[in-house]
């Protein structure tokens, strides 16, 4: 009975490096490798503050990453209820001691950087509910006894990060739990009483909106409603892309980004300007770059023993797929403008962080996949 746990810890650095997903790893360096020369498009070709800092934060992040990967899955199993509990805290400590800036209050200093704990949530929650349904039977999963504490730890940080206020990143977090359930086996009717409930709650929700939220939903409704103000980013967005074509307009010659009619382009709006310098196939090659990630991500979850491992994976690879599909979307005008980072390439060093982190856990699910998780 202890046989698949002693071969794991037998395992000598090299096999460990051999179980290591290199194709994984090699899509990761290459997303960042290209947002690096995106971000030095966004600084005018030159190595200036935001080009620095992102190759730093990404090389350091990269390196955690790499380093995560051998941290045992037991281990993750075990401190997973902590990990989310000291996220919760950090975002409890924003609420009294965060930063303020273009007035939300999301940051703790921290001296070496500013960091965002909404941005761990993602997967703190989603670490938390992976350990939590890695025990219940399939029985009782459905059972109000085993749907109470779900409900609670996805709903406690949900409501802190829209208190600061950003309704994008609470929306992301919950997305992420939500998965986590229903891959888990919570049934389709409970998901439809929650839509019901949100679409009867919709016109107390609304009263609560900030200005500029409601100004950002009724912009997605009709764009020119406002184009000098709340719609002036989405028209210039898909004047950017538009304008790229099949091939781009090459590197560094990105006019919208250039004469700076793109507004945040080092942050949510990366994709547009990369989309106006090397158009459509460059787009597809980006998209391609996720497409692999995600379906690697997966992959892994096919192959980890554990259950825990398996709804990690699934669940991260579902969420990350989600994280993609909003910012594009956003930057398409497909959906409204929700603050919501594209991963890896988009400027911060909290989505980085974060996301690094959950991708040091999924190839962690890989090194030790016949690793019985207790």
């Amino acid at each position: 009975m202890f046989q698949p746990r002693s071969i794991q810890s037998s395992l000598s650095f090299k096999d460990k490096l051999l179980s290591v997903d290199y194709i994984l790893v090699l899509g990761i360096l290459t997303l960042g490798i290209v947002s690096m020369f995106a971000m030095y498009s966004t600084d005018g070709g030159e190595f200036k503050y935001h080009t620095k800092s992102h190759i730093i934060r990404f090389s350091v992040f990269f390196l955690l990453f790499f380093i995560l990967s051998f941290v045992q899955i037991r281990i993750w199993h075990k401190t997973s209820y902590l990990i989310y509990f000291i996220f919760f805290f950090l975002l409890l400590a924003v609420k009294y001691f965060g930063l303020t800036s273009s007035g939300s209050q999301r940051w703790l200093n921290l001296y070496f950087m500013n960091l965002q704990p909404s941005e761990l949530m993602k997967i703190g929650l989603i670490l938390f509910l992976a350990k939590y349904y890695h025990r219940v039977s399939i029985e009782n999963i459905n059972t109000i006894k085993y749907l109470f504490l779900p409900i609670i730890v996805l709903i406690a940080p949900v409501l802190l990060v829209v208190m600061q206020p950003d309704l994008g990143t609470s929306i992301l977090i919950a997305a992420g739990g939500v998965v986590v359930a229903w891959l888990a086996g919570v049934r389709f009717k409970f998901f439809a009483y929650a839509l019901l409930i949100l679409i009867a709650s919709l016109p107390i929700v609304i009263s609560f909106l900030k200005p500029y939220q409601k100004s950002r939903i009724l912009t997605f409704l009709n764009p020119d409603r406002d184009p000098l103000g709340a719609g002036y980013q989405i028209i210039q967005s898909k004047i950017a892309i538009g304008s790229g074509g099949l091939f781009g307009k090459g590197f560094l010659n990105g006019s919208q980004s250039y004469l700076d009619y793109l507004p945040e382009k080092h942050t949510d709006f990366i994709f547009t300007l990369f989309s106006e310098e090397f158009g459509f196939f460059g787009s597809l090659f980006i998209l391609i770059l996720y497409a692999i990630i995600v379906s690697r991500i997966i992959k892994i979850g096919n192959i980890t023993r554990s259950n825990f491992g398996k709804l990690y994976c699934y669940s991260f690879g579902t969420a990350f797929f989600i994280y993609v599909v909003v910012n594009m979307g956003m930057v398409l005008g497909l959906l409204p403008i929700v603050g919501s980072p594209l991963p890896i390439m988009s400027y911060g060093g909290s989505s980085m962080m974060a996301m690094m982190f959950g991708l040091g856990i999924v190839m962690s699910c890989k090194v030790y996949k016949d690793t019985p998780v207790n």
